[in-house]
């Protein structure tokens, strides 16, 4: 694996780059959809830099020539980020598809890579990136699931082999976090809610003694700041949790009401500033 290259540049690319660290393979290549604005160009172009890539100006000019490629970009655009690289994928190239989709967006983009030539693996990312790094849980499925492992290890990463189908580690991804998002989006309503009322006291003094194995303040303080840090991208992953729930024939209102909190609070650009719920959910509250 001499030459890898990634689709998407964010959190999730450099967190497997720096766990990589001497072990990285001897090329590396990037696009992100960022060196498209001008705004935002020069700033990847550091990022780049910083990180010892290349950059490239497209996904084509990125792909080519790599035989692995890691798509990271946000779920809403996982699609897109495919039908744009696999005209130009070196004939079996390995696309490890990271993004949080739905089972269906990642059978659409397997298609558009399998015919192209390219060979594409479903990845499920079951923790946050960082303090793991590349040694992040990984859940790895389809027809190349096997191969796609040997990679994965031998870049010292931690794959587990999920299965052959496209769609059976995004399912247990997706259905996860009906469970880890909608959570955050419950305590952000439970708390916010309970402090512009007054009664922030009582409510976390009352959960505390329905269930005192949870940590309600830390717990709520956390919930507060991934959404504040990370909402934008974990509302795009909401939507795709509500298209699988949907695509199983079930009423998918809870994910798509966590949606809606997830990119609300992320939209306010508060800062998250101290680990301490209260303080928290008064830097939403002046922003809502």
């Amino acid at each position: 694996m001499t030459h890898l290259a990634f689709i998407g540049f964010g959190e999730a690319a450099t967190a497997f780059l720096t766990g990589w660290d001497e072990g990285r393979p001897a090329h590396v290549s990037a696009y992100d959809v960022k060196t498209d604005a001008a705004a935002a160009r020069d700033g990847m172009q550091a990022r780049y830099a910083a990180h010892g890539v290349t950059g490239a100006a497209t996904p084509a000019a990125a792909v080519a020539g790599a035989r692995a490629v890691f798509s990271t970009v946000t779920a809403d655009q996982a699609l897109a980020a495919a039908e744009a690289a696999a005209p130009a994928l070196s004939r079996g190239a390995l696309w490890f598809d990271c993004n949080s989709c739905a089972p269906g967006t990642k059978a659409a983009a397997a298609k558009c890579i399998e015919a192209a030539g390219g060979r594409y693996v479903d990845v499920a990312v079951m923790a946050p990136v960082y303090p793991k790094r590349h040694h992040v849980p990984l859940l790895v499925s389809g027809p190349h699931a096997a191969e796609a492992c040997a990679v994965l290890r031998a870049l010292d990463m931690r794959p587990t082999q999920a299965g052959d189908r496209i769609g059976q580690a995004s399912s247990i991804k997706m259905l996860r976090s009906v469970m880890i998002k909608g959570l955050e989006a419950l305590t952000a309503e439970c708390f916010l809610a309970a402090r512009r009322a007054g009664v922030e006291a009582e409510v976390i003094a009352s959960l505390e003694a329905s269930d005192p194995g949870i940590d309600w303040r830390g717990r709520g303080a956390y919930n507060l700041e991934r959404m504040m840090v990370h909402g934008t991208r974990r509302a795009a992953e909401m939507q795709e949790v509500a298209r699988t729930v949907a695509d199983l024939g079930l009423p998918d209102a809870m994910s798509r009401g966590s949606a809606r909190w997830q990119a609300a609070i992320a939209a306010l650009g508060a800062d998250p500033g101290e680990d301490e719920l209260i303080a928290r959910a008064d830097r939403v509250l002046a922003r809502l």
